[in-house]
């Protein structure tokens, strides 16, 4: 069974109704297009999809399929992880929660 790339995820949990796309700030995780923020820790995580390339460490990423309980709102949030991970993305990252 061939590896799901980075896009085939996205359009995957996209099709399954994680349409909107979070984007990491000092104030916690935006729904893209939006002035929607969220604490990480009021986000649940569905599912986690993790990424290793072959031959670059630089290709290493994991995609968040994230839920809102009290909107019901469901999106992706998509980094680099590894060395290469930047701070901001790595605090919002610690604070997530898995799905109790």
């Amino acid at each position: 069974m061939p590896m799901e790339t980075i896009s085939a995820a996205v359009d995957r949990l996209s099709a399954a109704g994680y349409t909107a796309d979070f984007r990491a700030e000092p104030a916690g995780l935006r729904v893209v297009g939006t002035g929607c923020v969220h604490p990480p820790e009021a986000l649940l995580i569905d599912e986690i999809v993790r990424f290793e390339g072959a031959t670059d460490p630089g290709d290493e990423a994991i995609v968040f399929a994230l839920r809102c309980p009290v909107h019901g709102g469901k999106g992706t949030y998509t980094v680099a992880y590894g060395a290469s991970m930047p701070a901001i993305d790595a605090d919002m990252v610690q604070r997530l929660r898995a799905q109790a």
